[in-house]
């Protein structure tokens, strides 16, 4: 694979950069933008995740998005130039280096209730602004900036859903990476509720499709291996949590929607890999659930609170 590297560090710590990008930021307007929720998109969303449901037939409208699915929408619009080198949206990017991005986790919550859900056919508004921006270290030491941001998806009855990101920016990789090697298999954990996955490249590909995500580590091999030190193609972060409520709403019923839910991925998962979620028995509407790699990592770890 030939890629070209380039040392432009800046001297700025992560702490100052961190400062003043927030400063910079929070003295724009939101970012705004209003799209028809289109069945054609959920229909091809819910192929993608293999859930029958809403893929055998074109859904009508009126028909409530599962929850977390609006990920299928309001999808980055930059030209391919004005991605970044890995091939991910830069709209929110603090300045070089920390230009590296990776989902850290966040927190949605779902505002109307029963009263208002995002359904196909709504024109819906996603606003946008930047919350935070903070100098943080890996445990290795190495700097990053934490960013966190704000989506509110407003319909014609109000606001429907918040969704609280939060991303990590690392320093750009400058020297390639060896491939990190597969660490040997361990049996993988009981609990109350499981089930287990193992993505394929389709999958992977189909989602960044959809989602309109051109991050280089989902669908390339090579910059995976060759450049980040990957050992294999990345699940997303999205994709994870999306599996992850799913199978809460499977087994409260299906139609449900949570009224609040918080998450942090902690470790990647690889295709080819499987892997399981892991759900505990609800107390007081509150159902802890975790993804376990074969190696014995924890992935991602959240909390689904019911209405």
């Amino acid at each position: 694979m030939s890629c070209t590297f380039r040392r432009l560090y800046s001297s700025s710590s992560a702490a100052s950069t961190a400062s003043q990008f927030l400063s910079k930021s929070q003295s724009l307007p939101p970012y705004k933008q209003t799209q028809l929720l289109d069945a054609n998109q959920l229909q091809r969303f819910s192929a993608t995740l293999s859930r029958t449901e809403l893929s055998r037939t074109v859904p009508e409208n009126g028909t409530p998005l599962p929850a977390c699915w609006h990920l299928a929408y309001f999808t980055p619009a930059q030209v391919e130039e004005e991605l970044g080198a890995d091939g991910t949206d830069t709209t929110f990017n603090p300045p070089r280096p920390f230009t590296r991005r990776m989902w850290a986790g966040g927190e949605l919550e779902w505002i109307g209730g029963d009263k208002n859900r995002l359904k196909v056919g709504q024109e819906v508004t996603e606003t946008t602004k930047l919350t935070s921006a903070e100098g943080k270290k890996t445990r290795a030491g190495e700097e990053m900036v934490v960013v966190g941001v704000e989506k509110t998806f407003e319909n014609e009855h109000g606001v429907a859903l918040i969704d609280r990101r939060n991303w990590i920016f690392r320093p750009e990789i400058t020297i390639p990476q060896a491939p990190a090697s597969r660490p040997p298999e361990v049996p993988l954990p009981d609990g109350k509720h499981t089930r287990d996955f193992t993505q394929t490249p389709v999958t992977l590909f189909r989602f960044s499709a959809l989602t309109f995500n051109g991050h280089k580590i989902h669908y390339n091999r090579e910059w995976c291996r060759e450049v980040e030190g990957h050992r294999d193609l990345v699940v997303h972060g999205p994709l994870n949590l999306i599996n992850m409520v799913n199978f809460w709403r499977d087994i409260r019923g299906g139609e449900v929607f949570p009224k609040k839910i918080t998450y942090r991925a902690t470790s990647p998962l690889y295709a080819g890999e499987k892997y399981r979620v892991v759900m505990d028995e609800e107390h007081d509407k509150v159902t802890g659930v975790k993804i376990v790699d074969s190696f014995g990592n924890t992935s991602m770890v959240g909390r689904i609170e019911s209405i």
